[in-house]
């Protein structure tokens, strides 16, 4: 099989390998992708390219970029043998052929110089493991060793060698397997899930930030459960995110069971994935009813109770996001309001939406409204139609209120319209738990909608009930 290779960089990368006396290869994703194209009718735009060569790939990328218009900056990475440079958008890396052994409890390989089919040989899946050489005498001729057009026309995930040598090599490999599988819709092949299976516990040697890389790719598959679940079934889950595994199961008693937390959670997760591709959001999903497990208590009148299960699941996740050394700012900070927040359009969409509960659900989500509307739909997973239907229309409703009075009130960045420290200037008090009584009954009068959204109406708001609590302003105080 022959390439016609639009890139017209590759052609001049193939003629100054030949003048070097050596040869070029494009290798991996960018091969992958070209046949995914090709086979399945997609339309992957891969615009990092890896150059594979027989030879001294450092020298070879210096002597590319020399002949290039512009003279692209060529940044080395001595420690790993490679280097790189962009080139009218495209990110090119140049490595020599290696082959690397590994030994003990280290995922860092012993690496020494090697020819084609050895750097072939040591990469992940058959898929990853093609070639298309450069060299001008046989330019776009693709090179496959071991099978990987045939296993992207089978939609398999399979390893070039023994796979147990392949995972304990590199157990991060493990998650890679999967990732390509949620990824791309394809099968992990059968001696490849027992070799993950066998190896799952070699997963503790990655850094948690690396498993981490990979799992955020999963997460932003198209049907992110896919991964979920062969995490789960492979073993892997486990290893580095107990929380998740404990929503699994069915406990019965007297005939009264509750639903199975891990199936609903991995539902909402793909019903929040049809609806948005924000990582945190779909981490909101996957979060929302950690707190379950937690909470989970069987009372002889209501059967199975979660009570407070979003405040104990709010709680939670911080610990969660240390762990897994996800970021500590605004993404944590989006998914413990939403974790926390789930439930209340859920039981607006079940009640009479009022002005009062639209007012507060807006001051609490505040510019994360929208989030929160799109998670609470997704967790709307009742297999009862007509339900589903109710709750949907109940949603519309809230949102119509939603627009209507944040149009009028503008509450979704409410800031109160009288501050403590005004309150304390006016009636002349120190910070106290009184201050904070007076701002809270502003707050809430405007919620309530006793008051309008505005300076004027919380003015003489203030000062009424400050009068019912025997204060009244200084002569000097604050003015309306």
């Amino acid at each position: 099989m022959r390439f016609e290779l639009e890139q017209p960089v590759l052609r001049a990368i193939g003629q100054v390998a030949q003048k070097m006396g050596i040869k070029a290869y494009v290798v991996g994703g960018h091969v992958r992708d070209l046949l995914l194209n090709q086979l399945h009718h997609w339309n992957r735009e891969t615009t990092d390219i890896d150059i594979v060569t027989e030879g001294d790939g450092i020298a070879l990328a210096q002597a590319v970029a020399k002949s290039l218009p512009g003279r692209p900056k060529v940044s080395i990475y001595k420690t790993y043998g490679t280097a790189a440079f962009p080139y009218k958008g495209l990110s090119l890396e140049f490595v020599g052929a290696r082959k690397e052994s590994y030994r003990g409890e280290s995922r860092n390989p012993t690496v020494e110089a090697g020819t084609l089919r050895d750097d072939q040989l040591r990469r992940d899946f058959t898929i990853n493991a093609m070639s298309i050489t450069l060299d001008p005498d046989d330019f776009g001729l693709l090179l496959d060793p071991f099978g990987g057009v045939d296993d992207l026309e089978r939609r398999l995930i399979r390893t070039p060698q023994d796979p147990d040598i392949t995972f304990s090599d590199d157990p991060l490999r493990m998650m890679r397997a999967i990732r390509f599988a949620a990824q791309l819709d394809f099968r992990i092949d059968p001696d490849c899930q027992r070799a993950i299976r066998q190896n799952a516990q070699r997963l503790d040697i990655v850094t948690i930030e690396r498993v981490m890389v990979e799992f955020n790719k999963i997460m932003l598959a198209p049907v992110p459960s896919v991964g979920l679940y062969l995490l789960d079934d492979l073993e892997l889950l486990g290893r580095f995110f107990p929380e998740m595994i404990a929503l699994k199961g069915v406990e019965s008693v007297n005939g009264r069971a509750h639903k199975d937390n891990f199936i609903h959670t991995l539902t909402v997760l793909d019903n929040t994935a049809r609806k948005s591709d924000d990582l945190w959001l779909r981490w909101s999903a996957l979060l929302h009813d950690i707190g379950k497990p937690k909470s989970k208590r069987f009372e002889a009148k209501q059967g199975w109770t979660f009570h407070s299960h979003e405040v104990i699941g709010a709680n939670m996740v911080k610990p969660i996001f240390q762990r897994l050394r996800l970021p500590l700012k605004e993404p944590l900070r989006l998914v413990e309001k939403l974790v926390l927040l789930h439930l209340r359009p859920i039981v607006l969409s079940k009640e009479e939406v009022t002005d009062s509960a639209v007012r507060r659900i807006l001051f609490d989500a505040g510019p994360d409204i929208e989030a929160l509307m799109a998670l609470c739909e997704a967790d709307i997973t009742s297999k009862n139609a007509a339900k589903v239907k109710r709750y949907m229309a109940n949603f519309q409703l809230v949102r119509q209120k939603i627009k209507e009075i944040e149009e009028k009130d503008h509450l979704r960045n409410f800031q109160p319209p009288i501050s403590g420290e005004e309150i304390m200037a006016t009636f002349g008090l120190a910070p106290s738990k009184q201050v904070g009584l007076i701002k809270d009954a502003i707050k809430d009068a405007i919620l309530e909608g006793a008051i309008g959204n505005n300076r004027e109406e919380a003015w003489a708001f203030m000062l009424a009930r400050a009068a019912e609590q025997g204060l009244s302003p200084l002569a000097t105080g604050g003015v309306a």
